[in-house]
């Protein structure tokens, strides 16, 4: 009699220490599912406020910045170079804005600032008129290196 109530007591026990392991288990996984997704949000949001919203990439004033941009440049090129001038915080959100509203480039070399919004920049380099120099192509531009 002895050994069977101690063989239920250990049946018992090993049951609830296996629910507390599963439990503790389910609780970790959705903990870092909840995380992934709160995660993804945040950058699905950034992203989405970047094309949709007016959003500078720097504050204040800001410094003014020459870009050169050259005929038959790819828009992710181009994109690129504005981010590496620091004109824009997102290459991809500012390409994504690009393809959405279907802007057309103009080549050329631009005064950008880097207090400037991205409709504010796309104003300036779709617009032939505001380049401050003559337009080169890429041909020209790898023919001198």
């Amino acid at each position: 009699m002895k050994r069977s109530k101690s063989s239920f007591i250990m049946k018992l026990l090993m049951r609830f220490s296996l629910t507390i392991l599963i439990v503790g288990i389910n609780v970790i996984f959705y903990v870092f599912v909840f995380n992934k997704i709160s995660d993804i949000a945040d950058t699905s949001y950034d992203i989405s406020y970047r094309v949709f919203g007016d959003e500078p990439a720097g504050t204040g004033e800001g410094k003014p910045v020459k870009v050169q941009i050259l005929k038959g440049e790819s828009s992710m090129n181009i994109a690129s170079k504005l981010e590496d001038a620091k004109i824009i915080p997102d290459k991809y959100s500012f390409y994504l804005k690009l393809k959405l509203k279907d802007y057309e480039i103009m080549p050329g070399t631009y005064e950008l600032n880097t207090s400037m919004t991205y409709n504010e920049i796309l104003d300036v380099i779709t617009t032939y008129s505001n380049s401050v120099d003559e337009e080169k192509s890429v041909e020209e531009m790898e023919s001198k290196i």
